[in-house]
Formats: C-alpha cells, structure tokens, sequence
C-alpha cells in the first residue's frame, strides 16, 4: 500500500498539525507503516536530528506519533522569521539564506524539486505518507509556485481533507469560503472536511453539518470535541502564552515570554506535574512569587534583551536574583546572562555589541556558523541548600542551536556525547552565588531525573510533601498523550472513509 492523505487548514492555528499527529498514530496502530510530510514549515521551534540536521518540531511530533525517528525530510523547508520582513531559509536541515517574503516567493520555485525528491523517496519507504498543509490554501495572492498546499497535493496527488475550527466561530463561513476560493482543478482534490475543536450539544450543529454538507459538495467527516491533551505545539498561535487563571498550584514556574521565543516546547515537561503552575511572562507581572525562572531561547537574542531593558523585565529578573530567587537561562537566554554580548559581522542585527544582565560571567560573540548537534551530557555541579542541591552526576540530553560562541564558562555540564560519537568538553555556567545556571542545551529539562530533582528541592525548601510521578520518562508521558489523542479522534472521525478516500484517491 502506497497511499497519501493531506490535512490542509483555513487558517493557521486550527489544529492541523494534530489532526496530522493523530492519523500518524492511528494508522500506525493499524499496522501501516507512516511518515509524516510537511514541505514547508515556518516556526521558531526546531529540533536537531541525529545527523545534526535542523527541522519544525510539528514532524517530530508528528514523528514520534508514528514510532520513527525524526528525519529531516520529513520537513524539507523550515523558514525560521528574524524580522517582520525576513526568515531564515533552511533546506534539508542547514541553512541556506535569510530573504525577505517578496524574494523568498521568487526563488521559491527553485524549491520545488527538493520537495518532490523528498517526498517520493519518503514514499518509496512507507505505506502511507501523512501530509500536513501549512495557513490555507485559500491564499490566492500565494497560488502561483505553491508546493505546500494544493501545490503540495498535486504534487503527491493525494486527496485533501480541510479541517476548520469551530472554537474561533465562522467555522461553516470558513470552511466554504476556503473551498470556494479553490479553482475547480484544486476543488477536485478536497474529499471532505473536519470540524474541530467542539464545545457543545452536537445535536443543535447537525442541521448546519447537513446544509454544509450540500453547499460544499463533500462530507464532514468528523466533528471532534476540544479536549486536554499535552502534545507539543509549535505554533505562535498557541494557547501556551495566554496568561492562565492561577489554579493554587504549590510550585510556580515563571518563562520570559520573549517576542522571538523559540523553543518554547522546551518547558511543556512541567505542566506535566499536577502541583506545577507554568506561566509565561511578558509584561510587568511580579515575578516575586516565582519558584523557578527561566529565560527561554530566541531568534533575536540583541533585540529581545533589549525588550527586557525596556520593559522594565530586566529589573525584575535582577531583583529576583537579589532575593535568591532561582534563574534558568536556556540558549538566548543564557547568552543574555552574561557580561556582553558581541556581533561585529552583523549575523543578528546592526547593534555591535551590547551589556548583558551581568548574572553570570560568560561573554558571548555571534558567528556565522550555526551550531546543531544532540548531545549527551552530565552536570559537573552542586550547590547545597538550593534547587540544584544533589543533582551532579545527572545525566541529560538534549540539543544545541546556536550562532554565539560563550567565553569564560565555568563548565557546568560536561559533554559526553556528540552526533552519537564520544566527546569530552564542557559547557553551560553557574554563577558564584549559585542560584543562576545557563546552558545551550535545548530539551534539558526533558531529561526527568533533572527536572525531578529541581522540582524535589523547591518542595522540601517550601516544606512541600513529596510526590511520586506516574511517569518515569518525559518519553513514557508522550507515549500515553499519543494513544489518548488517537482514541478520541478515532472516536469523532470517520476513519474508514479516510480509508475509502486515500484507496480511491483522485
């Protein structure tokens, strides 16, 4: 069997991506063989592949939903935005260039036939390839050169199947006015459509389902109620950000939400722990209350301490410190940690060079060479009567995406492992006082024997009861996330009309 199904989107946001994660899942279990594709993806959350090779974190998802290892092809392009105007282009994992959307678009076409080389020999390899459509395919200024909506179809000729979000309103209007802005070649492709993100009784939206149904020429599929699962979300849209009510939770987590945030999937392990309140912060909220908090990565590492200056953040961090409050600094953020902050070649932006925060002793300089590397590591250090009380000799892993290159690191993490081959150096820094840490590793906190250990000493600091987690590993978590969220769209969605579609195809 060597079959295809595309989910495109009318909008960004509307949960492609997990419909996509959910069908990897399903059809795995049903003993296929699958791939997830995305030919083009534009996020700041990317991860690093065994090969050192840098893809949107959506396909790893996506990935490990179909029990594979992440490859590269399985998200050719990846467009990683530095201004409002300009991203960076990454081809089969390196970077490539960094354009501006009107010279991108014109080039894009030279694009195309990694696209389709990619595609195919991802077929040639599995039973049914899951494609993912990226904003909608109702941009028609965005028509011309398209690879990554019905240009993608097309491409693979697979059928389409439009999934809209009912939770945003105009799901009907949405979903109609994307597939009338279809020509009728590209209507040709869309067998049907997906409500998702339902709240309510069913039975008042079936007459709308059946008038829908009429004007659009193809069934819905599915109508799938909004449910809480805790599956990594990549995109800018997320609900993350949106300042949650307090739930009384013991433990609070606070993450700097910088404009250019990146890796922010970095901490979704701690809303894995039911006493674990996470919350990102990007005004002059108190971070008085704070047990724990970290200054995640960024694409703009100048630009966004220069926010924190502005804002008034910068001075909260600096009067948390003073008040022995824990900081975490995870790639960007560690670099702004530092004394100084260097970029003579202009590899981030015109400022030259700028004052860090002066919580670490760590001076950093830009290059023009990208470091993408998973490694396995160690921490090298402990500091009693702290967060970080007993935890040397942990083992971590995780991954670097980085330009700058750190000076006068005191060597808190010793590298054991890179690209899979052994390795000695060290890494990361802990300031004297002991209560602020920086490290280039992304996904450190995933590594649960660390995070644990944290979490353990902010309890018995706080004269907390202990607690035992249900699960052992970050992976173990996943694992379960991954067959809840196959069961429920399992139990919304027609999956043997998905079936019937890909078998009869275009």
């Amino acid at each position: 069997m060597k079959k295809s199904i595309m989910f495109q989107g009318t909008a960004s946001g509307v949960g492609k991506s997990l419909i996509n994660t959910a069908f990897c899942r399903i059809f795995t279990e049903d003993g296929y063989n699958v791939a997830p594709f995305k030919s083009q993806n534009m996020a700041l959350n990317s991860f690093i592949t065994a090969d050192g090779k840098e893809m949107g974190r959506a396909q790893v998802v996506q990935a490990e939903a179909a029990n594979k290892k992440p490859d590269v092809r399985m998200n050719p392009i990846l467009l990683k935005p530095t201004t409002d105007r300009k991203s960076q282009v990454i081809v089969m994992g390196k970077v490539k260039d960094n354009l501006d959307a009107v010279t991108y678009h014109k080039e894009k076409n030279s694009l195309r036939e990694v696209v389709e080389s990619t595609y195919t020999e991802l077929l040639d390899e599995n039973d049914i390839i899951v494609i993912e459509g990226a904003g909608s395919p109702a941009e028609i200024n965005l028509r011309e050169n398209d690879f990554v909506n019905m240009g993608m179809a097309k491409i693979a000729k697979s059928p389409v199947v439009i999934v809209g979000d009912i939770d945003r309103g105009g799901v009907f209007a949405s979903l109609y006015g994307t597939i009338m802005l279809l020509t009728p070649e590209e209507r040709a492709y869309v067998k049907g459509v997906i409500i998702n993100k339902f709240r309510g009784d069913i039975e008042i939206l079936k007459p709308g389902l059946d008038m829908l149904e009429e004007l659009i020429g193809v069934p819905v599929l599915g109508v799938v109620p909004y449910t809480n699962l805790n599956i990594e979300d990549e995109d800018s849209l997320t609900d993350k950000f949106r300042i949650k009510e307090k739930k009384n939770k013991a433990i609070s987590v606070n993450v700097i939400r910088l404009p250019h945030i990146s890796n922010f999937t970095d901490f979704d392990i701690f809303e894995t722990f039911d006493d674990v309140q996470l919350t990102y912060i990007d005004g002059l909220t108190s971070l008085d209350d704070s047990d724990l908090i970290i200054i995640p990565g960024t694409k703009n590492t100048i630009e966004d301490l220069i926010f924190l200056r502005e804002s008034g953040l910068e001075k909260q961090i600096i009067k948390a410190h003073k008040n022995n409050i824990p900081i975490i600094g995870i790639c960007g953020g560690y670099q702004m940690l530092g004394t100084k902050i260097k970029d003579p070649d202009g590899v981030e932006c015109g400022i030259e060079e700028i004052a860090g925060m002066s919580l670490i002793d760590l001076e950093t300089v830009f290059e023009d060479e990208k470091v993408t590397s998973q490694v396995s590591a160690k921490i090298e250090f402990d500091v009693e009567n702290s967060i970080f009380s007993g935890i040397k000799g942990t083992n971590i892993k995780g991954y670097e995406i980085h330009c700058g290159r750190s000076i006068n690191e005191t060597g808190a993490i010793k590298i054991l492992e890179k690209h899979g081959e052994l390795a000695d150096y060290k890494e990361g820094s802990i300031n004297i006082k002991g209560n602020v840490f920086g490290t280039y590793i992304h996904g450190i906190f995933d590594s649960m024997e660390f995070t644990k250990k944290i979490l353990s000493n902010i309890r018995e600091a706080r004269g907390l009861e202990s607690k035992q987690e249900e699960f052992s590993t970050y992976e173990e978590f996943k694992e379960n996330e991954y067959k809840k969220l196959a069961a429920h769209v399992r139990a919304y969605v027609d999956t043997k009309k998905i079936y019937e579609i890909m078998e009869k195809g275009i």
